[in-house]
């Protein structure tokens, strides 16, 4: 059976490898999680985060 992670947990493990502190690897272990799982969440975070950005400035230009 698989593992199910809520939006909630997946941001809160790349924030984790996005500061830096410690490796990916300690990260992933800490956790539970392979450390490729980790990197495909890191990278559609970082793809989709310009997205959403964009998205709320377009909301505050029509305010």
């Amino acid at each position: 059976m698989r593992k199910s992670y809520t939006p909630e947990f997946k941001t809160q493990v790349v924030l984790e490898v996005l500061k830096e502190e410690k490796t990916m690897n300690e990260i992933a272990s800490a956790h539970g999680i392979h450390v490729n799982q980790i990197r495909q969440w890191r990278n559609a975070f970082l793809e989709q985060m310009p997205k959403d950005i964009e998205k709320g400035n377009k909301k505050v230009e029509k305010m």
